[in-house]
């Protein structure tokens, strides 16, 4: 993708970015009963926008998707969120933020990124470099805890 530009978020793209991860979400038909019933479970923390934590992707100029890196008490990262427009998917978006967020949890110190994935996304996951080491609860139901040496 010649084209990709992956850059720090900014505030003011909040609710953009919070509307791109409901239509992402909402992609999933396994997840859109549980998020239509809950749906303050779609929430970025401006918080980790301001500590320069979240990152978008764009394709020609467009938010095409956004990941969020958080430091953890171990000292490695954690990939809090990733999410591609649903038109966007497969077109390697998901793993460059993937690639970017290891690249960034390696510079801050982090000799892994770990990441609590949702089972239907365990595939993408492998490909991208992620070992399963466990579940997890989660909100939702059972996460896969994942992790990629970075």
């Amino acid at each position: 993708m010649k084209t990709l530009l992956i850059r720090l978020a900014v505030h003011s793209e909040r609710m953009e970015l919070e509307h791109l991860q409901l239509r992402a979400s909402l992609g999933n038909a396994g997840d859109r009963d549980a998020l239509l019933a809950h749906p303050d479970a779609i929430e970025l923390p401006t918080e980790q926008i301001v500590k320069g934590r979240v990152f978008v992707s764009e394709w020609q100029g467009t938010i095409v998707g956004f990941a969020a890196v958080e430091p953890r008490t171990d000292g490695d990262s954690e990939l809090d969120a990733l999410f591609v427009d649903p038109h966007m998917q497969r077109l390697g978006i998901g793993r460059a933020l993937v690639e970017h967020c290891a690249e960034f949890a390696r510079r801050q110190g982090s000799v892994a990124l770990h990441v609590i994935g949702n089972p239907h996304a365990e595939s993408f996951y492998a490909e991208c470099g992620f070992k399963m080491i466990g579940t997890a609860e989660t909100r939702f139901g059972q996460g896969l805890l994942m992790r990629k040496a970075v």
